[in-house]
């Protein structure tokens, strides 16, 4: 029976990288804040190694944003709610939360799509 090589583990992307150049750090200034290698940082930027959850939520912590920013979001896209919200203040954006409600009660009480 012949065996046959598998190639590399199929990971999802992830924006690591994009936050990381989004705060204006170098791949070693991150690595050290985690802290780990960097080449093993370097591989998970790239999906090529998997992240854990505590390296996630270290990695979370040192760009300033939540565990799943790095795997659902580019920092970088300004065209979206998430741009807005990155902008807005901690009040402003309790308002945000309470504008959203309402739009989406209105849009319920009104049976409309829009």
């Amino acid at each position: 029976m012949r065996k046959t090589r598998l190639g590399p583990q199929s990971l999802r992307p992830n924006f690591i990288r994009q936050w990381r150049e989004y705060r204006g750090y170098s791949l070693e200034r991150l690595a050290s804040m985690v802290p780990m290698d960097k080449g093993n940082l370097s591989k998970v930027e790239r999906s090529i190694a998997p992240y854990t959850q505590p390296m996630l939520e270290r990695l979370a912590d040192a760009l300033m944003t939540e565990p799943a920013s790095l795997l659902i979001r580019d920092p970088s896209d300004h065209s979206g709610i998430w741009s807005l919200w990155d902008q807005a203040k901690v009040g402003e954006q309790q308002q945000i939360v309470r504008l959203a409600e309402a739009v989406l009660s209105f849009r319920h009480q009104t049976g409309t799509d829009g």
